[in-house]
């Protein structure tokens, strides 16, 4: 079977939308209505007017496509595609650790579980994190959650002294300067670009330091013709598409291979995106209170982000 003419197939059929994550893998980033981060997949899901949303990528994103078009179908090719970073932060030990800051407000990332967004004022993502951290007065007083290596980025940057949750992405985390070390003696020519989700010692080394698309932009605008890149390996894909003159190499995860991929993003595949447009599902399911309530920061993040010209 051709899954790809059958996913174009169902598609047509079921005027569904395809939306992906560029983590996914070549083939169904080709595929996709729509490719993005975050912030571009959230903005785009408020935007759907058809009965049925495909969500290729993580469980968070496709709990946040459902709770900004709540009337819309969504299934996600594979309901074990989960985030490091989100399971990282249990709603029972965040409520305790929240009680102890009652004077806090929480700004979350994007990559929290829908339970954590209901204890969430304002939701931010790699791409607008510090704007919105900034749109807030210096005094105000916050926690942010759940990734201690993008908090610190932030902190540094700002200058502020945000309570962070100590939760990581293990794809970015991994990632070592040593690995970048002998990347860059062989590759002196090459610019690192790197995800702000990259332990401090990588960042520091880092020419460039952004969102997945803020570094898919660097890239394309950069007269640099090699570059090496500190975040997960769906990326190049679109990296080559937009400048296929020019180089990328990605920091490897471990000795063994020069990949640095994504369990979870990688569950997903034509076969499962062919199954989940057919038979419509898994689906997923929120309570109507968890929509109300967590969709509310994911707003007000769209809201500041608008009003400062980010999307």
């Amino acid at each position: 079977m051709n899954f790809t003419e059958e996913v174009i197939k169902y598609k047509t059929k079921k005027n569904a939308v395809i939306l992906a994550h560029y983590y996914q893998v070549p083939e169904i980033q080709d595929i996709a209505d729509y490719v993005g981060d975050s912030l571009g997949l959230s903005q785009r899901a408020k935007e759907v007017k058809t009965n049925l949303i495909v969500f290729a990528g993580v469980h968070f994103m496709a709990e946040t496509a459902k709770m900004l078009s709540p009337e819309t179908k969504v299934v996600l090719p594979d309901l074990e595609a989960r985030c490091s970073l989100a399971e990282s932060c249990p709603l029972d030990k965040f409520v305790e650790f929240k009680a102890k800051y009652s004077d806090h407000i929480v700004i979350s990332y994007i990559n929290t579980t829908a339970a954590i967004k209901t204890e969430t004022d304002v939701v931010c993502t790699s791409g607008n994190a510090i704007q919105i951290v900034e749109s807030f007065p210096k005094d105000q007083k916050i926690i942010f959650a759940p990734d201690k290596n993008l908090g610190g980025y932030i902190n540094s940057v700002t200058g502020r002294n945000m309570v962070l949750w100590d939760g990581i992405c293990e794809v970015h985390d991994i990632l070592s300067t040593e690995a970048i070390f002998k990347m860059k003696t062989e590759n002196p020519d090459a610019m690192l670009v790197a995800h702000p989700e990259c332990n401090a010692p990588v960042l520091e080394l880092a020419d460039y330091i952004g969102s997945t698309t803020g570094m898919l932009k660097y890239t394309e605008k950069s007269e640099a013709e090699k570059f090496i890149v500190a975040s997960e390996t769906g990326i190049l894909h679109q990296m080559k598409l937009s400048s296929p003159a020019k180089q990328f190499l990605v920091v490897p995860s471990d000795e063994n291979c020069s990949c640095n991929d994504c369990p979870y993003m990688k569950l997903n595949t034509m076969e499962k995106l062919y199954f989940a447009l057919r038979d419509e599902k898994p689906e997923i399911v929120l309570d109507d209170d968890i929509i109300e309530k967590a969709k509310k920061p994911i707003e007000r993040m769209l809201d500041i982000s608008k009003r400062l010209n980010l999307i």
